[in-house]
C-alpha cells in the first residue's frame, strides 16, 4: 500500500475503514471489500436532489427526538454553510448525515444464532419504496471468470457473499410492505438452520462471481462419460444458477445474446436431466434481467408519469423480496461449503429444491413481465386480479394499490376541487387551455377514451368528467364563489394505496357510491344556480312563445302593425322603426306581463337583402343570449331558431293573406251581385281560395300540434327530469333537430320544402290576381253607379236621362269591361292549374315518406287530387297493400 498514491480512492477508502473500525489494514480486509462493493453499487436515493427537503428532514428528525436546541443550531450552521460556497455538493453531505442518523438507530447485525429469518429481519431495510440493491462490481475488480479466480487465489482478501449488504438500504426506516410474508422471508423460515463452527449465524453475502471458494476444495461427485470426460457436478451448477438469478454469467451457464436466453454450452459434459433443469431455472434470471432493465430505464424517467413510477415502485418491492430470497440461498450455500456438506446430504441445496423454492418468484415475475408489456398499466393489473390463487391475488391487489393511487389522487382533486394537475397526461380527463370561457362546457374538457382504465365504465367516466366540469363552470362562467366543500361533503383527498386497491376492486359498491354522490350533488347545485339565478327555464319558455310563435295574440298584433312597413321594399326599412313597432306590440298584448329580463332580450333583426325583396322577406325576431344560458342556447341553436322562425313566420303570413282574401270575398260578394257577368270568375276565386285555405290550415295544424306542441312536451318533460346540464343540452338539441326535420327544413326534405315554398308563392300570386280583379270590378261598379245617378238626376229635372251618344259610350265601356273577364278567367285557370300541379307534386313527395303520409291523407282527404293525377294512385294502392299485408 505504501507504494500506492496516498490520495488514490482505494488508499483513502482503506484508511477510512481503519479509522472507523480502529483496526489495522490486514484486519479490515473484509470491511474494505464491503466498502468497495457499496461504492460500486448503483444506489439511487428515491428522494429529489433538493437541499432544502433534506435539511427539513434532518430538522424533523431532531425535533422528533426532542432536540429543539440542536435543530436550531443545525439550521443556523446550514444557513452559514450556504453563504460560504466551500462545498459544491452540500446536498450529498446532508443526505449522508441523514442516512447515518437513520442507520444509527438500527440494531446491530451481530446477533445470536436463531434463524436466517431473524437475521434477515434485522438486515432488511424498512423503506419499501427504496431502490433495492443488486450487485454491481466496481471497475477495478476483475469481471471475467479467470480473472476472478486468479484474484481469489492471489489476494488475501476473502470473498464475501451478498449477505445483509445485498438487501441493505440507506434510505432509512419506513413501513414494512404486506408482501414480506411471501418470497424470501417465507423461505427464510423454512430453510434448514446450519450453524458455523463459532456458533454464530453466517451472514448471507452476495458472491462476486463464480470464483474459487472453500467448496472448490471439497471432493465433488463427478461422473465419467463414455469418452472418459468428467461430467459437471450438480453443486457447481447450483452456484452457477445462483449467479444467473442475479443476472451474472456463471462458469457454465452464460447469456446467449443471439437467442436472448441463458444456455449451457453444448460442449460442456452434462446429462440431459441436469441440463433441462438448469435451463428451467435460468428462466428466472432472464426474467430478473428484463424487470431490472425495465425499472432502471423508467425509475428516473419523469416522462413515464406517476402511474408508471408507482408501478416501478411495486417492481422494486418485488425485487427486494427476490434479493432477500437470494441472500438466504447464498447464505445456505456458503454454510454448506464452509462445513463441507456433500450433495448427498438431505438438507443440501439441489436443483430440484431450487425449482420448488423459486416457483413463486418465477410466477410473480412472469406476471409482472406480462403487465409491463401492456400499454395501459392500471387496466392490465386489474385484469390479472381475477384469479383464484390467494397469493397471486394479494400481489395483484398490492400492485393495483400502488398503480391506481395516482389515478385516485387525480380523481379526488378533479371531483372535489375541479383541479386538473396532470403533467404527464395520465388521467382520462383532458383540458384544452386555448378554449375560451364561453365554450368551456362544450370544448374545454373531454375524455381521453384510450386512457380510461378498463375497470372504469364509460358511464362512470362520463360522470367523473361532468363533476369536475360542473365545478369549473360554476366558478368561471356562473361566477359562483361557493366553496366545493359546501356543495358536497368532500372525502379525504388521498387514500393509501391499500384503500385505492380496495376502492377500485369494489367498483359497483364504494367507488360507484362516491362517484354517484359527487355527481348528483354537483349537478343538482349547478341546475339550481342556472334556474334560480339565470332563469334558464324562463328563457326556454320565451323561445317557445316568441321565436316559435307560441304567443298568438302578440304575433297577430305584431303582424297587423308591421303590415304597412313590410309591404315596402326591404332597402327602405329601418331597424329602429321596427323596434318601436315591436315595443308597441308588447305593450298592447299579454307579452307585457313577461319578466323585464326576458323582454329586454327580444329584438328585431333584418336579414341579408336580395334584389326584389320586400320587408316580409327580411324581417325576423331575435333573442339575445349571453352568460351561462349561452351554453344551452349556442350560436348553432340560435341559427336553428332563426330558420324555424322564418319558416313559421312565412306560413303565418300565408294564413294572414288568406284571411284577407276571405274577408275581401265576403265584403265584395254583395256589392258585385249587380254584375252577373262576374259570377263565374268570382266562383272560380272562391273555389281556389277554399283549396288554399284548406291546405294552409292542414299545414298549420301539422306544424303547430304534431311538430311544435308534441316536441315541446317531450322537451319539457326531459328538462324537468334532467339530472345534469348535459341532459338539458342534449334534450334541447334533439328538440331543435326534430323541429328542423319535421318542418321539412333539413337536407333530406329539400325537394318538399321547395314545393311548399312554391305553394306559398302561388298564394301570393292569387292574392295579387284577386286584388286586381276586385279593383277593376269595383271601379266598373263605381262608374255604373255614377252613370245611373246622373241619369236619375236628369229625369228628376224633367230632362232626358241620357242621350243616344252617352248611352252608346256607356255600352261601349261596359262591353270593354266584359271583354276583360275572359282574360281574368284564363289567368285564374292558369293559376289554379299551376297551384294544383304543385300540390299534386307535394303530395306525391309526401307519399314517399312514411312519417308524412298522414299529412298527405289530411291534405287530400276526399282524394280530389288523386283523381286528377294518376301518379298518386299507385302510391295509394301500394300503401293500402302494405297496410293489408301488415294486418
Amino acid at each position: 500500500m505504501a507504494a500506492l498514491d496516498q490520495k488514490s480512492p482505494n488508499v483513502l477508502l482503506q484508511n477510512l475503514c481503519c479509522k472507523i473500525t480502529g483496526k489495522s489494514e490486514a484486519e479490515v480486509a473484509h470491511q474494505f471489500q464491503y466498502a468497495v462493493r457499496v461504492i460500486g453499487s448503483n444506489y439511487a436515493p428515491t428522494i429529489e436532489r433538493d437541499e432544502f427537503l433534506v435539511s427539513e428532514k434532518i430538522k424533523k428528525e431532531l425535533l422528533k427526538q426532542r432536540r429543539e436546541a440542536d435543530a436550531a443550531l443545525f439550521s443556523e450552521l446550514h444557513r452559514k454553510l450556504q453563504t460560504q460556497g466551500v462545498l459544491k455538493h452540500r446536498w450529498s453531505i446532508l443526505y449522508l448525515l441523514l442516512s447515518l442518523c437513520e442507520d444509527s438507530r438500527k440494531p446491530s447485525n451481530r446477533v445470536p444464532v436463531c434463524s436466517y429469518g431473524a437475521l434477515l429481519a434485522q438486515a432488511l431495510p424498512r423503506d419499501v419504496h427504496s431502490t433495492p440493491f443488486y450487485y454491481a462490481r466496481p471497475q477495478s475488480l476483475p469481471l471475467s471468470y479467470p480473472e476472478r479466480s486468479a484474484t481469489a487465489h492471489n489476494s488475501s482478501i476473502a470473498t464475501s457473499g451478498i449477505g445483509s449488504m445485498g438487501v441493505f438500504s440507506i434510505n432509512g426506516p419506513g413501513p414494512t410492505p404486506p408482501s414480506l410474508l411471501t418470497g424470501g422471508s417465507r423461505l427464510a423460515w423454512t430453510l434448514p438452520i446450519s450453524s458455523s463452527p463459532s456458533g454464530a449465524a453466517a451472514a448471507p453475502r452476495p458472491p462476486t462471481g463464480p470464483s474459487s471458494s472453500p467448496a472448490s476444495k471439497l471432493p465433488q461427485r463427478q461422473r465419467r462419460d463414455g469418452d472418459g470426460s468428467a461430467e459437471i457436478g450438480e453443486d457447481a451448477l447450483v452456484r452457477d444458477i445462483l449467479y444467473v438469478f442475479q443476472g451474472i454469467d456463471g462458469k457454465f451457464i452464460k447469456m446467449c445474446s443471439p437467442e436472448n436466453c441463458y444456455k449451457i454450452d453444448s460442449k460442456v459434459p452434462l446429462c440431459k436431466s441436469l441440463r433441462d433443469t438448469s435451463s428451467r431455472l435460468a428462466e428466472l434470471g432472464w426474467l430478473h434481467n428484463k424487470i431490472r432493465k425495465y425499472t432502471d430505464s423508467h425509475s428516473l424517467d419523469r416522462a413515464f408519469g406517476l402511474v408508471g413510477q408507482s408501478f416501478c415502485a411495486a417492481l422494486h418491492q418485488e425485487l427486494k423480496e427476490y434479493y432477500r430470497l437470494l441472500s438466504v440461498l447464498h447464505a445456505q450455500l456458503q454454510v454448506e461449503e464452509d462445513q463441507g456438506v456433500n450433495m448427498s446430504v438431505e438438507s443440501s441445496l439441489t436443483l430440484r429444491r431450487l425449482l420448488v423454492w423459486t416457483y413463486d418468484p418465477k410466477v410473480r415475475y412472469i406476471l409482472q413481465h406480462k403487465i409491463f408489456k401492456m400499454k395501459s398499466l392500471a387496466s392490465a393489473v386489474h385484469a390479472y386480479g381475477k384469479t383464484g390463487d390467494p397469493h397471486m391475488r394479494a400481489l395483484i391487489q398490492h400492485i393495483l394499490g400502488l398503480v391506481s393511487h395516482p389515478i385516485l389522487n387525480f380523481l379526488y382533486r378533479w371531483i372535489y376541487d375541479g383541479e386538473l394537475e396532470d403533467t404527464y397526461h395520465e388521467f382520462f380527463v383532458a383540458s384544452d387551455p386555448t378554449v375560451k370561457t364561453d365554450r368551456l362546457w362544450h370544448d374545454k374538457y373531454s375524455l381521453r377514451k384510450s386512457m380510461i382504465p378498463s375497470f372504469i365504465t364509460m358511464d362512470q367516466a362520463r360522470k367523473v368528467l361532468l363533476i369536475g366540469k360542473s365545478i369549473n363552470f360554476l366558478h368561471q362562467v356562473c361566477h359562483d364563489r361557493t366553496p366545493p366543500g359546501k356543495i358536497m361533503p368532500a372525502s379525504k383527498s388521498t387514500d393509501s394505496p391499500k384503500d385505492a386497491a380496495e376502492l377500485f376492486t369494489d367498483l359497483e359498491g364504494a367507488f360507484q357510491s362516491k362517484i354517484d354522490a359527487a355527481y348528483f350533488e354537483t349537478s343538482k347545485y349547478l341546475l339550481d344556480v342556472l334556474n334560480k339565478n339565470y332563469q334558464l327555464l324562463e328563457h326556454l319558455q320565451a323561445m317557445r312563445r316568441y321565436l316559435l310563435l307560441g304567443q298568438g295574440d302578440f304575433i297577430r298584433h305584431l303582424m297587423d302593425l308591421l303590415k304597412p312597413e313590410l309591404v315596402r321594399a326591404a332597402t327602405t326599412l329601418y331597424q329602429h322603426n321596427l323596434t318601436g313597432i315591436l315595443e308597441t306590440a308588447v305593450r298592447a298584448t299579454n307579452a307585457q306581463f313577461d319578466s323585464p329580463e326576458i323582454l329586454k332580450r327580444l329584438d328585431v333583426r333584418l336579414l341579408e337583402v336580395s334584389p326584389g325583396d320586400t320587408g316580409w322577406d327580411v324581417f325576423s325576431l331575435d333573442y339575445h343570449v349571453e352568460g351561462p344560458i349561452a351554453t344551452v342556447f349556442t350560436r348553432e341553436c340560435m341559427s336553428h331558431y332563426l330558420r324555424v322562425f322564418n319558416f313559421l313566420w312565412r306560413a303565418k303570413r300565408m294564413e294572414y293573406i288568406l284571411t284577407d282574401i276571405w274577408k275581401g270575398q265576403m265584403c265584395n260578394a254583395k256589392l258585385l251581385k249587380s254584375m252577373p257577368e262576374l259570377s263565374g270568375v268570382l266562383h272560380q276565386c272562391h273555389v281556389l281560395a277554399s283549396e288554399m285555405v284548406h291546405f294552409i290550415h292542414q299545414m298549420q295544424y301539422y306544424i303547430t300540434f304534431e311538430v311544435l306542441e308534441c316536441s315541446w312536451d317531450e322537451l319539457w318533460n326531459k328538462v324537468q327530469q334532467a339530472q345534469d346540464l348535459d341532459h338539458i343540452i342534449a334534450a334541447h338539441d334533439v328538440f331543435l333537430d326534430t323541429i328542423i326535420s319535421r318542418c321539412l327544413l333539413d337536407v333530406n326534405n329539400r325537394s318538399l320544402l321547395n314545393q311548399l315554398r312554391a305553394v306559398f308563392d302561388q298564394i301570393i300570386e292569387f292574392q295579387n290576381a284577386q286584388d286586381t280583379l276586385y279593383r277593376s270590378a269595383l271601379e266598373e261598379l263605381q262608374l255604373r253607379i255614377q252613370f245611373e245617378d246622373k241619369k236619375r238626376q236628369r229625369e228628376e229635372m224633367g230632362e232626358w236621362g241620357v242621350t243616344a251618344e252617352q248611352e252608346a259610350e256607356e255600352n261601349r265601356r261596359v262591353q270593354e269591361f266584359k271583354d276583360t273577364i275572359p282574360k281574368m278567367c284564363s289567368q285564374l285557370r292558369l293559376l289554379t292549374h299551376f297551384y294544383q300541379g304543385i300540390v299534386q307534386e307535394f303530395l306525391r313527395l309526401l307519399m314517399t315518406d312514411e312519417s308524412l303520409q298522414f299529412l298527405s291523407f289530411r291534405l287530400d282527404f276526399n282524394e280530389h287530387y288523386k283523381a286528377r293525377d294518376p301518379r298518386l294512385r299507385p302510391s295509394l294502392g301500394a300503401t293500402r297493400g302494405r297496410r293489408s299485408s301488415n294486418i
